[in-house]
């Protein structure tokens, strides 16, 4: 054989592997590929007790809660109420997600296309999972972040990741405020997809709530504040199912003037988050007085 066919012989012989075995290697060295680093880059930073990647579960909190920011914020606004799920005994984490181009999207995000945001989380998820070990997470999220787990978890493939889902003032049916969107993406000059698909009756929340609100296998719960100015009408936040608790702030403590920007980090509310999360140990929240 001549030196030239044998250079034949051994491009057929690589093209035919490329061909035939190429797919299976890529399909192996995706699966086998490591989460956490990808999902480190979406780790919100300088939160203290935050996004601890060798935190263990314990027995009595096996699943690590992840917490969700909503539109124009960054994990940062948790910064006040992240410690009382670490003090409580969980491994806590925080993602930003959902940022477009423009300046000011390097600093705040939730307003990228929410199926996009939806697919970071799965992201974060997974490696989150992968990191701590365990076989399901907790979601509490605020606004946006309350409603876009939903997409994940219905379109995304994350039903079976999440075990427990905490809404705070979530934009689950949309808002009836159609002058947010244009006058939020003015006011700050950042593209805002995810003010558009929070629209009450946008196609996005078409699809997300057709069907039916909730999914077989989660628990859902739903903490409002009738003082809400932004989703409205509050009451549009209420999820319908079988496993859904939906709660009115007013109803639990009749003075509370929380309103939607502060909600998530209102002593009632974080109460209320932290006994759905374990309701074997809830304990009746102290409502201040006035």
């Amino acid at each position: 054989m001549s030196f030239p066919s044998v250079l034949r012989s051994a491009a057929v012989t690589v093209i035919a592997a490329a061909l035939f075995l190429g797919p299976a290697a890529e399909a192996d060295a995706a699966t086998s590929a490591d989460p956490v680093p990808a999902a480190k880059k979406l780790a919100t930073p300088g939160l203290p007790g935050v996004n601890d990647w060798s935190c263990t579960p314990s027995a009595a909190h096996p699943r690590p809660v992840i917490l969700v920011h909503g539109t124009f914020a960054t994990g940062q606004v948790w910064k006040e109420t992240a410690t009382a799920y670490k003090k409580a005994g969980y491994c806590v984490f925080a993602l930003d997600y959902g940022r477009t181009g423009g300046l000011l999207s390097l600093f705040v995000g939730g307003v990228g296309r929410i199926a996009g945001s939806a697919e970071q989380l799965g992201v974060f998820v997974d490696g989150v999972l992968a990191a701590t070990g365990a076989r399901q997470v907790d979601l509490v999220g605020h606004s946006q972040g309350g409603m876009m787990p939903r997409q994940y978890m219905k379109f995304e493939g994350g039903a079976d990741a999440v075990h427990t889902l905490v809404g705070i003032s979530p934009s689950n049916h949309g808002t009836g405020r159609s002058d947010l969107a244009p006058a939020l993406g003015a006011l700050v000059d950042v593209p805002c997809p995810a003010c558009t698909d929070q629209i009450h009756g946008s196609s996005f929340l078409r699809k997300l709530n057709a069907g039916g609100d909730t999914l077989p296998g989660t628990s859902y719960t739903v903490i409002v504040t009738a003082k809400d100015k932004v989703v409205v009408p509050p009451t549009s936040q209420f999820l319908t199912g079988a496993n859904v608790d939906n709660i009115l702030l007013q109803d639990v403590c009749p003075a509370n003037g929380a309103q939607h920007s502060d909600s998530l980090s209102d002593p009632v509310a974080t109460r209320l988050a932290l006994n759905a999360l374990d309701p074997e140990h809830a304990v009746k929240p102290a409502c201040p007085l006035g």
